[in-house]
This record gives structure tokens, C-alpha cells and sequence, in this order.
């Protein structure tokens, strides 16, 4: 049963992470983020940091691969969208 926890966290987290996958290409190709809200990937990069916390407190490694590769993405959208503040 166990095992199938475990699967069903890591498709989740694929999932979750892999939609933002087609936002940051975007951007990167476009070099524009004026229809993508500051507060929302603000808010956005808060969630995953409190994930990934979490996931270390209870030791879950799904939670924190998922949340590290989102972060990674998320952040960088986060940084484009400063820089053309």
C-alpha cells in the first residue's frame, strides 16, 4: 500500500510541476510577462518554499523533489517578471 502512496505523490508532483513547464519556455522565448501576475508568483514561490519545509520536517521525499523542481521553475518566472518590472 505503502508503494502506491509513494506513486501516487510522485505523479502529483509531476503533474504540478510539468504545468509550469510551458510558462517558463514561454517567457524565455517571448521575453515577456506583462499578462502574468507579480503577486501570483509571488504568492506562488511563498507556497513552495512552506512545501518544501514541510516535506524536509517529515522527511517525504516526493513532496521535496516536486517542490524543489517547481520552485526552480516558478522562481525563475518570478525573476523574468522583476526584471521587466
Amino acid at each position: 500500500m505503502a508503494n502506491w502512496i509513494s506513486i501516487l505523490g510522485i505523479l502529483a508532483g509531476c503533474c504540478t510541476t510539468g504545468a509550469s513547464i510551458p510558462q517558463v519556455l514561454k517567457i524565455i522565448k517571448t521575453k515577456r510577462t506583462r499578462d502574468i501576475s507579480l503577486i501570483m508568483y509571488c504568492t506562488m514561490t511563498l507556497g513552495i518554499i512552506l512545501w518544501i519545509t514541510y516535506g524536509f520536517l517529515i522527511k517525504n521525499f516526493p513532496i521535496i523533489l516536486a517542490n524543489l523542481a517547481s520552485f526552480i521553475l516558478v522562481f525563475t518566472i518570478l525573476m523574468y517578471k522583476i526584471r521587466d518590472k
